[in-house]
């Protein structure tokens, strides 16, 4: 993972690869943000006129490079765009440090060293520029070749040369920001603790489906909490039969590789409180005997970006010994059509003790989660929380960069939207409309596992709610839209996996810890 460094050099001193300096949009054109008053001296206070010249605006995203000026170590210094100027006073948005300080490290991808001069008023600013930074650095090439760019293995060769010039940025150094300033020096901690799991979020989803499958990525749990102190248990296929969990092994059936339920658990000595987090974690998704159509299957290995995000989320709870309990339920398998797969009109009894008519096997999802938000119910936890690419009609309802917010408790669902905003992750709540319920009705079972097309995404979370506890507070976040970004990349959002979500149950893990959720 690219290095954070805190750095009390001016920028005109410190040796670097580049030099980031922010921009903004003024009234009368360009203006140079706070924390680069020593490059634009360097220009002779002209730097806002020379990035005019050039076409820059400040608008958010943009980047422009341009050889230093006499004076500086750094070779260049490349300015980015942070939207709209604030009003004299305020700071600029979390947000938008965040996402310049993305775009500059994704622009600066095969250096050695990007010192950012942005601004830096206070700690949470350094920590939005650190998050930024270390965010945009990332890079999925675990499944490239290592081999040389005539094809033979060992030894160093072009290709190895070529893959480190398009590598990650390998160091950030934080200008402006005060190295011996408790406030700051946590704040950089929080961030590489943090952004090292987005990360591993990322590997996770971006790796190939005949790669990571419900056993590997039960092993991958297993070796994280052996490093970090955490408790697992895993469930197999021959635990899932003997337990019940009809709903994780009618998934799984159709596929070679069988099915697991992972429980992965931080606790701390002086907790109070403890949450559940329950992750969706079809590590391909093929939509079963219910086969998805040409065109939809090629990116289905995003499938468990829920449980992904909940396996990094009680990783970084550990790493910062937040002052609650975490446990993670991973609820893995592979949804594939054979002659061993469920079928369209086939009854489930789920671990809850109900059954379940499967309708479409495509909507199998809502089947793993069940079997575990029951599980997590049964030790009686102050909340739960589920994470899951569920529904193609979230993504219609709220675009490919937001995800929904459902709950059984109105004020929860209200603090976890606010959780999510905080963190820097868009999202917007949504109803659980009661009359949505009666759809969902089976003449043959307890219930169907689809009901009403229109409002699908909403059903899912009414589906999901049959299977939580009366007394717990319950949220569903269907991250169908931000967890898989098949477009360029953007700001701080690569391409591929994105980790959506493990920054909001970090900060939710955060609060409940600081007694801010009651």
């Amino acid at each position: 993972m690219t290095a954070l460094t805190l750095s009390t050099s001016s920028a005109a001193t410190l040796r670097a690869d580049a030099i980031v300096v922010g921009v903004a949009k003024g009234p009368k054109g360009p203006v140079i943000a706070p924390g680069a008053e020593a490059v634009d001296k360097a220009f002779g206070g002209k730097l806002a006129t020379v990035l005019e010249t050039l076409g820059a605006t400040g608008a958010e995203g943009e980047v422009t490079k341009l050889p230093a000026a006499s004076g500086l170590k750094a070779p260049v210094v490349l300015a980015v765009g942070l939207g709209e100027a604030p009003a004299k006073g305020d700071g600029f948005d979390a947000e938008a440090l965040r996402r310049a300080a993305g775009s500059a490290a994704r622009a600066l991808a095969g250096s050695k060293k990007g010192a950012f001069a942005l601004p830096v008023e206070d700690a949470a600013a350094a920590a939005a520029v650190a998050e930024g930074a270390l965010l945009g650095a990332y890079a999925y090439d675990k499944s490239k070749s290592k081999s040389n760019s005539n094809g033979a293995k060992g030894g160093k060769g072009k290709g190895d040369e070529d893959r480190k010039n398009n590598g990650p940025l390998a160091e950030v150094a934080l200008l402006g920001a005060k190295p011996r300033d408790k406030a700051y020096k946590a704040a950089a901690e929080r961030a590489t603790a943090l952004i090292a799991e987005v990360n591993r979020a990322r590997d996770l989803v971006n790796a190939p489906s005949n790669v990571l499958d419900p056993a590997s990525f039960a092993a991958a749990a297993v070796t994280a909490a052996k490093e970090h102190g955490l408790k697992t248990e895993v469930l197999d296929e021959k635990a899932l039969a003997k337990g019940g969990y009809g709903g994780i092994l009618g998934v799984g059936q159709g596929s070679e590789a069988p099915p697991r339920l992972v429980r992965i658990a931080y606790t701390h000595p002086k907790a109070e409180k403890t949450l559940a987090l329950v992750g969706k974690g079809i590590t391909y998704d093929s939509g079963g005997i219910s086969l998805k159509p040409a065109g939809h299957n090629e990116t289905m290995k995003c499938d468990m970006g829920g449980a992904a995000a909940v396996f990094a989320a009680v990783v970084t709870a550990a790493k910062l010994g937040l002052r609650v309990n975490v446990t993670g339920w991973l609820a893995l398998a592979e949804n594939m059509p054979s002659g061993s797969a469920t079928r369209p009109g086939d009854v489930l009894s789920m671990y809850s003790g109900k059954t379940v008519e499967v309708l479409n096997t495509d909507a199998e999802g809502r089947l793993v989660l069940a079997d575990a938000l029951t599980r997590a119910c049964e030790e009686k936890p102050d909340a739960i929380v589920d994470v899951a690419t569920l529904t193609g009609a979230m993504v219609v309802a709220l675009g490919n960069r937001t995800f929904g917010i459902m709950s059984n408790d109105d004020a929860f669902r209200t603090a976890l939207h606010e959780i999510a905003e905080e963190a820097g992750e868009a999202s917007w709540p949504m109803p659980l409309p009661a009359d949505l319920r009666k759809g969902i009705e089976s003449p043959v079972a307890d219930l169907a596992n689809i009901g009403d097309r229109m409002g699908s995404g909403l059903v899912a979370g009414v589906f999901l709610k049959e299977f939580i506890e009366d007394g717990i507070a319950w949220g569903h976040l269907d991250i169908a839209g931000p967890a898989f970004n098949d477009g360029g990349p953007f700001g701080y959002t690569p391409k591929g996996g994105t980790g959506s979500a493990v920054r909001t149950l970090v900060r939710l893990a955060e609060r409940t810890a600081d007694g801010d959720l009651g």
